[in-house]
């Protein structure tokens, strides 16, 4: 699906008259990104593998009883997008009347704090519409459903990652805008079923001109187009007082004051001028947030997850080569992180024999020495 809306657009572009080198400046070129690993502070061996798959995971999310959710990576064309593990092995995820739905492409789901498990289509780049769903995890039935207008998910959006606020009453959603290069935060008032599309194309939303080496492969989609997603890891503190955000390829975690995100008085100057530069960060892609406010973070380049201090310090937690790409993080009920290896880099634009030839996939965990939310 990727691949086909890449080739569109860049048809487009040359269509309408503009030369190469406009479109490699538009989409392709970069620098190399630096390497902020050091030495990890646990060994490999604790890297548990939880599951084989036949297909790339996307995001997870670890229920409190220790039910584990995912979603199978949308841009691999999985046979089916939500599953769930039993006894070990994906299974469809069950969940009542969910086909009247039409969900087309989640990628990212999340489990707040009132036993409802969030999922986000981003409707294949929003050639459909973008779509917000609740489950209640007791009865499996749908709770609350939300199909977004195209002023708030329009053409080339890409509604990726997401957070619910511990009182159940909001959502902030990274649109990372990938294709349409209009990246934005998305704050959704799940009462009222209103949304607002806050910093578009702000500079903290919007991806500095890195292209990821995974695995010494430069992505490139037909040597021209970056795989330079816009906003995309974002992530609620505890107290529900700062949002956290970063594009893949920035350089830099930012963070903006919720009550500021929330404030509808604030123009937008004012609303941009709020936002933190909080610390040099690693190519990201997962991320998530303990106890204590500690922030964790991928590194898809160099295979690792790290920690991120209220300070802004990194720390390298693992390295690990069979963390490909590692994406998506929850923590489960007994502290442990679990992370999905969707390696992309075998993915991104590929025929599914490819996709096929570098499985099986991955799901890991990690005991960590923190406490934290399963779910998140």
């Amino acid at each position: 699906m990727l691949k086909v809306i890449v080739i569109i657009l860049l048809s487009t572009v040359l269509f309408i008259g503009f030369s190469a080198s406009v479109v490699d400046a538009i989409y392709g070129g970069g620098d190399v990104f630096p390497d902020r690993t050091t030495a990890p502070t646990i060994d490999s061996a604790e890297l548990i593998k939880v599951a084989d798959l036949d297909y790339p995971p996307g995001n997870i999310a670890v229920a409190p009883n220790g039910d584990i959710f995912f979603t199978f990576h949308p841009e691999a064309r999985p046979p089916y997008n939500l599953a769930e593990l039993v006894d070990g092995k994906a299974q469809p995820l069950k969940i009542n009347n969910i086909d009247a739905l039409n969900l087309q492409t989640v990628l990212s789901m999340r489990i707040d704090q009132q036993n409802r498990l969030w999922l986000l289509d981003y409707a294949d780049h929003g050639q459909g519409t973008p779509q917000l769903v609740a489950v209640d995890l007791t009865s499996r039935d749908i709770v609350h459903h939300h199909q977004f207008s195209s002023d708030i998910a329009p053409l080339g959006s890409h509604l990726n990652d997401f957070q619910v606020d511990p009182a159940g009453n909001k959502v902030y959603i990274a649109d990372a805008s990938i294709l349409g290069l209009d990246s934005a935060i998305v704050v959704y008032d799940i009462p009222s079923q209103s949304a607002r599309r806050l910093l578009e194309d702000h500079s903290s939303v919007s991806p500095d001109k890195f292209v990821p080496y995974v695995e010494g492969e430069k992505m490139l989609i037909f040597g021209v187009f970056a795989v330079r997603p816009g906003v995309d890891s974002i992530a609620l503190d505890r107290r529900n007082e700062w949002l956290y955000f970063a594009p893949v390829t920035d350089d830099q975690l930012h963070r903006i004051r919720v009550s500021d995100l929330n404030n509808q008085q604030l123009s937008e100057d004012d609303l941009a001028s709020r936002v933190e530069a909080f610390g040099a960060k690693t190519m990201s892609d997962g991320i998530t947030i303990d106890n204590e406010n500690r922030i964790y973070l991928s590194d898809i380049e160099h295979s690792a997850i790290v920690r991120m201090n209220s300070r802004g310090e990194l720390t390298t937690l693992i390295k690990d080569k069979k963390l490909r790409w590692p994406d998506g993080f929850s923590f489960g009920p007994d502290n442990e992180l679990y992370v999905t290896a969707s390696a992309l880099q075998y993915v991104i634009a590929k025929p599914a024999s490819y996709i096929q030839e570098n499985g099986p996939y991955q799901i890991f965990k990690l005991k960590t020495d923190t406490s934290a939310i399963a779910g998140h």
